[in-house]
């Protein structure tokens, strides 16, 4: 009994610093999340060109993106760049890569659900004049986005969760004040069980944001 009032008195005593470093937290997801949503709409677009050699280094970019650890990604820009005379603070780091990263998956659950959209809608759509960009823009990102919700989602969660590796680069988001708080107080297993219950409450957000979104979506057939 003791030692939980004990705990909660410290919690209760760095409580700032654990609402600041939430504040960064719901900062830099929600920044990943809409700039990797517009980046991977940008990549899909790009990965529907009629120029083969365009669509090749769309999907090498897919692919790098994909297959290189965002950790990887993050210390090369935080720790290689400032070699070459280039100094980036941690957020401009961590937005730049979290986007590049988050962008590629986002491409890919778009490509997914294009896949299930009627082509003779837009083969239609290209008889009757309609350019690219408008037959893109009309018709298959609309039912791409709306097929995609569930991926897309998994994504936003996923964007939420991976900000925790962005304290590697010293960033002082939610993760990174819950490291000082165990290192001040030593008590390691309820701190990091706090952590985790912190996240899952976000993470149930989130979903329940989803599932209203999905309500209002009209459905595709």
């Amino acid at each position: 009994m003791i030692g939980s009032l004990s705990f909660l008195n410290d919690v209760i005593d760095y409580w700032p610093q654990i609402l600041a470093g939430l504040g960064n937290t719901m900062l830099l997801a929600g920044i990943i999340t809409l700039t990797g949503l517009i980046g991977g709409v940008l990549v899909f677009y790009l990965s529907l060109s009629p120029h083969r050699q365009l669509r090749r280094a769309t999907e090498a970019y897919i692919s790098f993106f994909i297959g290189t650890p965002l950790i990887v990604l993050l210390f090369l820009m935080y720790y290689g760049l400032p070699q070459w005379g280039i100094h980036l603070t941690p957020l401009m780091v961590a937005v730049i890569g979290f986007t590049m990263n988050v962008a590629a998956y986002n491409s890919r659950y778009l490509k997914s659900a294009y896949n299930g959209i009627i082509q003779c809608e837009l083969e239609a759509a290209h008889a009757q004049g309609f350019s690219n960009l408008q037959v893109f823009r009309l018709i298959t990102l609309p039912q791409a986005l709306r097929m995609a919700v569930p991926g897309l989602t998994n994504q936003a969660i996923l964007n939420l969760k991976d900000t925790s590796v962005a304290f590697l680069i010293q960033y002082t988001e939610f993760f990174a004040q819950m490291q000082e708080l165990a290192a001040r107080n030593f008590q390691y297993f309820k701190v990091y069980l706090l952590a985790g219950l912190v996240y899952l409450a976000l993470v149930s957000l989130v979903l329940l944001a989803a599932r209203q979104l999905q309500r209002r979506l009209p459905q595709v057939y």
